[in-house]
């Protein structure tokens, strides 16, 4: 079974920052790009973030862009998402996620998310 497990969220300041972590079993963590997604309160989930199966290519949404960082421990099964500069609207429920099925990521297994509030 697949488990994906967020932690690292939290109440931050504006341009403060976060490392968000994502423990994963239940699947061949290596053989998967991941993602990061995320949903503000009263608005759909959107894609943050993606890293491919090893780690050397990175995508970002351009609402994260040179703030955000992707990363990832293959030998730990672990992904991570480094948050700098946070901004109001960065407010929301972070979750991890892996393709599943023929769907997009609104529809692949995601863990209880995280969640991060920036606020002063």
């Amino acid at each position: 079974e697949v488990q994906l497990v967020e932690s690292g969220g939290g109440l931050v300041q504006p341009g403060g920052s976060l490392r968000l972590s994502c423990a994963t079993s239940g699947f061949t963590f290596s053989s998967y790009t991941m993602y990061w997604v995320r949903q503000a309160p009263g608005k759909e989930l959107e894609w943050v973030s993606t890293i491919n199966n090893g780690g050397i290519s990175t995508y970002y949404a351009d609402s994260v862009k040179g703030r955000f960082t992707i990363s990832r421990d293959n030998a730990k099964n672990m992904l991570y998402l480094q948050l700098n500069s946070l901004k109001s609207e960065d407010t929301a429920m972070y979750y991890c996620t892996k393709p599943e099925g023929t769907g997009g990521y609104r529809d692949w297994p995601r863990g209880q998310g995280t969640q991060v509030t920036v606020s002063s």
